[in-house]
């Protein structure tokens, strides 16, 4: 392992981009439960590269970064994906065949022993995290999927809808932590089927639940979003859709410590559940809203959030938008700045939006003095802040 780490690490994202193309072909029903948008793009291929590679690294170097948040990251994903510990079998075979592919003769038989048991290792321990994943959430890992009815639409803004749904099985909406996401699985018209995590973005409706979907445009010659598209296009009051419970860390817990929500774009999602949490359970609690967008017209929910923060005592909302209107007096035109920001001591801080954005904002904060380990942050996709973090661990 020690011999091999690095040699691995430095094709680790062309073994992936072989890996995937060989288990598909093998087993193309896999193609109804991978995010085909993320291996179009290659999202999906360097998350598996550099998630491999950091569980190797931290089982032979003493020093490095904590996994366990990783490991706890992709067990929530798997199992709101459904994801069967037969899989697992799949992916090592064509994973490890992969890894020979690529390097060749230089994986003697002792090396592919090794990296096997490194694989093994790792699958086993996702799958004991997901088996007490879905018993702790009652949910039965050969059914884990709902059928859910909208029964209501709202045009947020020109590219972003909410979709508020109510179970069509007649049993009770599951416990939903405000932060968490569910899986939405579609059938395109095409045939093929896609799944997509979107944050329940309102636990207030008590018997039914919301997400909210911004439209996905294609840029640089990319296709616009599949899933977001059809949601947008073709989902309407009386359709069903097949759910997963819900799942996901990005929790906030109970504190009396003030808390910083920093998003940008679709990330405004995770705001309102923690917002109505807070006003709900903790009302005396301060409480800080900086947003960042395109325009005014494209801040999803933002009237929606600052009603409901009316019922905090202590809130503030600041926003930053790429374009100002004249007649808005309030808000900052350019990058979310918080280097001017009044900052309380022991700041809690959650962020979510684009990776750029949110290593902006961590370097900012680490500057103001906020530990790093009071920084936790979501991500939309694969899971590709450990490409570029610290050395520091992260706190997720």
């Amino acid at each position: 392992m020690k011999a091999t780490a690095a040699v691995v690490a430095a094709h680790a994202e062309e073994i992936t981009s072989c890996f995937y193309p060989r288990m598909f072909a093998a087993h193309p029903e896999l193609l109804r439960v991978f995010n085909q948008g993320n291996q179009a793009t290659g999202e999906q291929s360097r998350a598996l590269a550099a998630s491999v590679v950091a569980y190797a690294v931290q089982l032979i170097d003493p020093d490095a970064p904590p996994f366990h948040h990783v490991m706890q990251r992709i067990a929530f994903k798997h199992v709101s994906l459904g994801i069967r510990p037969e899989q697992y079998t799949i992916v090592g075979h064509h994973l490890l065949a992969a890894v020979g592919e690529v390097l060749g003769d230089a994986v003697t038989p002792e090396i592919a022993n090794a990296w096997n048991e490194v694989y093994w290792l790792f699958a086993t321990q996702l799958i004991a995290e997901e088996a007490r994943l879905f018993q702790q959430a009652g949910v039965d890992p050969a059914r884990p999927l709902r059928p859910y009815l909208v029964v209501r639409r709202i045009e947020e803004t020109d590219d972003v809808v909410s979709l508020v749904l109510e179970p069509a099985d007649g049993a009770e909406l599951p416990e939903i932590a405000p932060g968490q996401y569910v899986s939405v699985f579609v059938d395109l018209p095409d045939g093929s089927r896609q799944p997509r995590q979107y944050t329940v973005s309102s636990t207030a409706l008590g018997t039914r639940l919301q997400i909210t979907v911004r439209r996905v445009k294609g840029t640089n010659g990319a296709p616009d979003g599949q899933v977001s598209s059809f949601l947008h296009d073709q989902v309407i009051v009386g359709s069903i859709l097949e759910v997963s419970a819900p799942a996901g860390d990005f929790v906030v817990q109970s504190s009396d410590a003030p808390l910083l929500l920093a998003t940008a774009g679709a990330g405004i999602t995770t705001v309102l559940p923690i917002v109505e949490l807070i006003a709900r359970t903790q009302p005396q609690r301060k409480v800080i809203v900086a947003h960042a967008d395109r325009t005014a017209q494209d801040h999803a929910l933002r009237d929606t959030v600052l009603h409901v923060g009316r019922l905090i005592d202590d809130f503030t909302a600041y926003t930053w938008y790429e374009t100002v209107d004249e007649t808005d007096h309030r808000s900052k035109q350019g990058l979310m700045d918080l280097s001017e920001v009044p900052l309380p001591d022991d700041l809690q801080v959650f962020t979510c939006g684009p990776l750029p954005f949110m290593r902006h904002l961590r370097s900012t904060l680490l500057a103001r003095g906020v530990p790093a380990s009071q920084i936790r942050y979501e991500v939309f996709g694969p899971d590709l802040w450990a490409d570029h973090a610290p050395s520091e661990p992260e706190t997720v």
